[in-house]
């Protein structure tokens, strides 16, 4: 092929004009801890920091790359082409550990991808000319550099590794072809020919051990998953439950062997990485076992709402039976019901929360042999927690193939028939309409299972002689024949973009699209598969998934709307562009080469498909397609440029004419990939065909920490809106503030320095602005100093250092004054009301999620499925995208989504209802209705391990914080109520008196431990002194109970005299079990309740316990032991719930999911197709 040059020049360097920069590299956890560092990492000074450190940390080679290199003599190879290896004699000069060491410089690994893509296409004659191969390779490198494309990331991972530094190892049991002899061979080297594809689709025999069987595919999955890729199957062959076996007995059915899968693929997760396996699960519609696996998410996720119930609900169970038996080493009658009524009535209430009889009696046996408390751990709604970890199901995207004849039965409310696997008859028959609302309320509740639409989805199949389409991989964009791969690769749509003339810059854009057609046909070429199966069927149809992403930019920064009839149109001329293009490169590939193997089979079936495509690019009417069913969406000539549609309609006349001459080199070539990573190295602002998820993005610095910009695509848009330069930066200032306190609202120098700040601290704080997401964050005494607080501002330490102390709140300013402040100073982050922005400008900046703290709009579900339906009839696959729906979705809306997508053609379907997972924080909306409650149920709902990371369904968990201004010591009155309380603590005498405000709150206490000596008598009053003066300056009482509950230290033991508390840690835990009790109604530090109490007073008829049914849970065991204890259960503090709660409040303000990244733990994950991506390091849930 000759390769002409459109962005360099022969001769000329081609990073000339690129300025390179070395930076390090360094990724935190949240802790502060760093999770991966590299220094001198050389970049161009255009790239981010977060592009720079996918490079570093994903891309670079860490080990193994000789510092001295020699070429490798191959016959017919150019010496700039020839393969390198280690110099051995040159390596001995240096120490041994100095030999080999790491990639450094993007350039590195821009030459090891560009000249590996060369060497094996100059050495299998696809460049007519060594001029042409040079050409090819100076492009490459510099759309590389220039993040105008990025393959997948296998291709990253492990192309060129031989060819550049002669890496090799053994091989790990894969298989290629020979490209000369078409042979197939079994991999000497794991390098030599790298595995450069991410997706994979492997079929499946209803066959327990054989090859091709149920515990084969296991294996073959492992092999993937091993190297980070993802594949799909469809188990639709697997017989359903109770159907005959050939020796006589019953199928255990699909579900049984499906969680087998599924718990291998965790564990292979577990083993060496924390990324979740990437493995698609697809079904067709008319299976016998469709009901469970439509259900089994959903089952799954209510076990772990029970096991979050009900773990809480044993723990209370288990500190009330023991508090109630507390002492029966020495009291054997506590032991005995009929005697004890406090554990008659802990046993009542197992009984009532339905903790199992077993269960209780295994606490009343270890109590009888002297244990006292027993670890018991309680579970959370972390989609990373043991309580996920413990169901099935949570490894796997699982997907619906729904056929056309299905989806009419529900639209003439029609039955429709499950059919055995074996022996073909019908096994159930139901109404098909009951079968759909079940699907939609399982989409509905939890996201699974997404929808394939089948009949469409073989209508446009280029190779139907071969096989049918029955899956998918993991992300649903590839789709083919079973038992093949995709490699893939994505353009940069905004480095396409001509700004100045607001224009698509077409030329550049179709030379890009031949050159990377190029590019992933050879990696078929070259490549190595983890089965012979595979090896043979990818070569033999040599499929290609070529895609784009930043799309919702590009339509952002023209000024179109995402939600528009001109975004459906350009989306359907860029994309058709983009696949004729390709196809057209593909036929040009075929008149040199030869058409794919499987093409003369295939030759009209594929041709029709063509037809079918181009007659999209023309909008024909539905009488002119062939084949179809459904028809597909045209492009729009009313609402496209001209010259889109031109160059669209051009590609396919010449994909055609030159694939009915040539045939065609590849079955398939484009996809829509989700371009997770790869997306981030090219520092795209979206996704795939997604539209923007946010206008504030919060970008990171070199140095570490985060910096608020606009999104660059806003001032774009609004000039190309017509907006002026002071417009544009008035609305920009609205967006993401002033960053200063000059013109602020109430919180400004003058109103600061009235309350006691100086120049020099307000000059820091205001430092600190343009990074600060919230004012309250930089006025903190991190920012200000503690100095400052103590000696300027006359704040005590107690104070400052309550977790939830607020200085902007305690130097009067009341709420509404700090969110107008902050609104002007931090921005409102959203662009509704902004000054001088026209009303019917907004929806141009609508986003996927509402924007900021009071944003109403957001991209309707609608619009998402009509840019799929744009883009569709332009995609040899599919397309890779989250259909976002708000939280107040029902499953109505979800029927007519899925409905709506079958009728506008689009393939797949994948839905993400807000709130959905159980392990997602809760809606604004539901946490609304939370905060509606009563603060006496709070107090009841408020657990803390699940609120840590989420507020949780399950559990309907809630959080109030009050926070209390207290600028001076608040003394009691002279004559104060109060009591005193005696008890004995492990034999020793303790007294607690307490005083009290005119309000009853707790102002002091007294400790008196007379006969205990001089020293210890005076340490506790100097205590009880500090927590006095703690207590009125305004520490709250929780926060001291929080601190010494269950503190360990003599005396302890037995407590007598008190009739709650019937056991002690320490005296520090006695004093504050017994003020919490009192004070804060804190019934769950004490052994025995309050209704039991009245129980030994008096007893209702409705009340009457069944004292012979509870004594038998009590067994007669033998004699106590004496105490001891194996640990106890724990919560976490009221502090950490309040700190993650903010966390999560402030990721799902700027547009993220509000659930921490499993790699790095930042809050910065986003909806990435069918997938989540963390924007922090580019870790994905997926297989891009």
């Amino acid at each position: 092929m000759k390769i002409a040059r459109h962005f360099t020049q022969k001769g000329k360097d081609i990073y000339s004009d690129i300025i390179f920069e070395k930076r390090t590299s360094k990724i935190t956890n949240t802790d502060g801890s760093v999770a991966f560092e590299a220094n001198e990492v050389e970049v161009p000074s255009s790239w981010s920091n977060v592009a720079t450190d996918i490079m570093a940390q994903k891309y670079f080679r860490k080990a193994g790359v000789p510092r001295a290199l020699k070429p490798v003599a191959e016959e017919n190879i150019p010496d700039w082409l020839r393969r390198q290896e280690a110099d051995e004699e040159q390596l001995a000069k240096f120490p041994k550990e100095e030999r080999y060491t790491r990639e450094m410089s993007a350039k590195q690994v821009m030459h090891r991808l560009a000249g590996t893509w060369t060497y094996w296409g100059y050495k299998h004659n696809y460049f007519t000319t060594e001029e042409d191969a040079r050409a090819f390779y100076d492009e490459l490198c510099y759309m590389l550099m220039n993040q105008m494309a990025a393959p997948n990331s296998p291709q990253w991972f492990n192309t060129g590794l031989h060819w550049a530094y002669g890496v090799d190892g053994p091989s790990q049991g894969h298989f290629y072809i020979d490209p000369v002899t078409g042979k197939l061979v079994k991999s000497k080297s794991s390098y030599e020919h790298p595995q450069p594809h991410a997706c994979f689709i492997q079929a499946v025999d209803d066959d327990l051990v054989n090859a091709g069987g149920i515990m084969d595919l296991w294996v073959r999955e492992a092999r993937l998953f091993k190297y980070g890729s993802g594949t799909g199957s469809n188990f639709s062959a697997l017989r359903g439950e109770n159907e005959r076996l050939s020796g006589g007995g019953k199928s255990s059915g699909l579900m049984s062997f499906l969680k087998i899968g599924d718990t291998a693929a965790g564990a292979i997760k577990s083993g060496g990485t924390t990324r979740r396996a990437a493995k698609m699960v697809c079904l067709d519609i008319d299976h016998p076992d469709v009901e469970q696996f439509i259900d089994w998410k959903v089952t799954e996720e209510a076990k772990v709402a029970s096991l979050v119930a009900g773990s809480k609900a044993i723990r209370k169970v288990i500190n009330e039976v023991f508090g109630a038996v507390n002492g029966c080493v020495k009291q054997p009658s506590l032991l005995d019901p009929k005697q004890n009524k406090n554990l008659a009535l802990a046993l009542k209430k197992a009984r009532a929360a339905n903790v199992p009889d077993s269960y209780v009696q295994r606490i009343i046996h270890l109590a009888r042999q002297g244990f006292t408390e027993i670890d018991f751990e309680e579970y959370d709604t972390d989609w990373t927690s043991k309580a996920y970890l413990t169901v099935a199901g949570q490894n796997s995207n699982n997907s619906l193939r729904l056929s056309n004849a299905f989806l009419k039965a529900v639209e003439e409310n029609k039955d429709w028939e499950l059919v055995r696997r074996i022996d073909g008859k019908v096994h159930k028959t139901m109404p098909a309409r009951d079968l759909f609302e079940r699907l939609s309320y399982a989409a509905w509740s939890c996201a699974d299972p997404g929808l394939q639409f089948d009949t469409t989805i073989n209508e446009w199949h280029t190779c139907p002689e071969d096989g049918r389409i029955n899956a998918s991989n993991p992300c649903s964009e590839y789709m083919f024949l079973d038992d093949t791969a995709c490699n893939l690769a994505s353009l940069n749509m905004m480095k396409f973009y001509d700004a100045a003339k607001n224009r698509l810059d077409v030329e550049a854009y179709k030379h890009a699209i031949r050159i990377w057609t190029v590019v992933l046909e050879i990696s078929v070429l070259m490549a190595q598969f983890p089965s012979q199966r595979i090896a043979e069927l990818s070569y033999k149809f040599r499929t290609l998934g070529l895609g784009y992403a930043n799309l919702g930019t590009w339509l952002m920064v023209s000024g179109i709307p995402y939600n528009s009839a001109q975004a459906n149109a350009i989306t359907g001329a860029v994309t058709a562009i983009l696949t004729g293009v390709s196809y057209k490169t593909s036929a040009e590939l075929a008149s040199e080469l030869g058409p794919f193997p499987g093409f003369e089979k295939n030759r009209e079936h594929m041709l029709r498909v063509i037809r079918n495509h181009r007659r999209a690019a023309y909008n024909s009417p539905d009488s002119e397609y062939e084949g179809l069913s459904i028809f597909p969406m045209g492009i729009n000539g009313k609402f496209c440029p001209d010259y889109l549609i031109k160059d669209a309609k051009t590609a396919w006349d010449d994909a055609l004419t030159l694939g009915e001459k040539h045939g065609y080199r590849n079955a398939q070539t484009t996809v829509i990939a989700p371009t997770g990573t790869i997306g981030l190295l090219m520092d795209c602002d979206t996704t795939g065909i997604e539209p923007d998820f946010a206008l504030v993005k919060f970008k990171k610095l070199a140095g570490g920490g985060y910096f608020k910009i606009i999104n660059k695509s806003v001032p774009q848009a609004l000039e190309h809106l017509g907006y002026g330069k002071d417009q544009i930066t008035k609305i920009i200032e609205y967006v993401v503030g002033s960053a200063t306190f000059a013109g602020a609202p109430h919180v400004n120098r003058e109103n600061l320095k009235l309350r006691g700040f100086t120049d020099e601290v307000l000059d820091t704080v205001e430092e600190s602005l343009p990074t600060a997401f919230d004012i309250n964050y930089v006025f903190n005494r991190y920012v200000v100093g503690e100095s400052f607080l103590l000696n300027q501002l006359k704040i005590p330490k107690e104070v400052f250092e309550r977790p939830d102390f607020n200085l902007l709140q305690h130097l009067g300013f009341t709420a509404e004054q700090v969110m107008q402040a902050n609104e002007a100073i931090c921005g409102t982050m959203m662009i509704e009301g902004a000054p001088f922005l026209k009303d019917e400008h907004l929806p141009v900046f609508d986003c996927a999620n509402k924007c900021g703290r009071r944003g109403k709009r957001f991209i309707p579900y609608q619009a998402h499925l009509n840019v799929m339906a744009a883009a569709q009839p332009f995609i040899s696959g599919a397309i890779s995208k989250t259909i976002n729906m708000p939280y107040e979705a029902t499953v109505e809306d979800v029927k007519q989504a899925y409905m709506a997508s079958w009728k506008l053609m689009i393939k797949a379907n994948a839905l993400y209802r807000d709130g959905s997972k159980l392990s997602q924080p809760l809606s604004s909306v539901s946490e609304n209705i939370f905060e509606s409650l009563e603060e006496s149920e709070v107090e009841e709902l408020v657990s803390a391990p699940a609120a840590l990371k989420a507020q949780q369904v399950a559990e309907k968990i809630v959080e109030k914080i009050i926070v209390r201004k207290m600028a001076e010591r608040r003394r009691l009155p002279g004559r104060r109520s109060g009591y005193t309380q005696k008890a004995v603590i492990g034999g020793h005498k303790v007294y607690l008196r307490t005083g009290e405000y005119e309000d009853g709150s707790l102002g002091e206490i007294f400790l008196d431990m007379h006969k205990e000596g001089a020293a210890f008598r005076s340490l506790m009053n100097g205590f009880a002194i500090a927590v006095s003066l703690g207590l009125q300056y305004g520490v709250p009482l929780e926060e001291f109970v929080e601190a010494f509950v269950f503190t360990k230290f003599e005396p302890n033991g037995v407590v007598q005299g008190h009739d709650r508390v019937k056991m002690a840690t320490s005296v520090m835990d006695f004093i504050f079990r017994e003020l919490a009790i009192t004070y804060l109604d804190r019934n769950d530090l004490a052994h025995v309740s309050p209704e039991a109490l009245v129980v030994d007073q008096t007893t209702t008829k409705d009340e009457v316990i069944d004292e012979e049914e509870l004594t038998d849970l009590v067994e007669p065991i033998g004699n106590p032991e004496p105490a001891i204890s194996v640990g106890k259960t724990t919560t976490r503090s009221g502090l950490q719930v309040k700190v993650s709660a903010n966390q999560i409040q402030e990721a799902r303000i700027k547009g993220y999911e509000g659930t921490s990244c499993p790699e790095c733990s930042s809050m910065t994950l986003v909806r990435n197709g069918s997938c989540l991506k963390c924007e922090t390091c580019g870790a994905t849930t997926g297989c891009s």
